[in-house]
């Protein structure tokens, strides 16, 4: 039996992407959605009242 080892250091497959960035990103824009979600139902309960 032949085993073939890879060395898990040698990342082929994995982005050079900013961790940091993405994760600010994906907060920024579902903060920016709920803030109009929010402000959205304001004026529905507004117009309703």
């Amino acid at each position: 039996m032949k085993a073939s080892t890879v060395d898990p250091r040698a990342h082929v497959n994995e982005e050079p992407r900013n961790d940091f960035s993405d994760t600010f990103m994906g907060f920024g824009v579902m903060f920016g959605i709920m803030t109009v979600v929010f402000f959205g139902m304001v004026i529905v309960k507004l117009i309703i009242s």
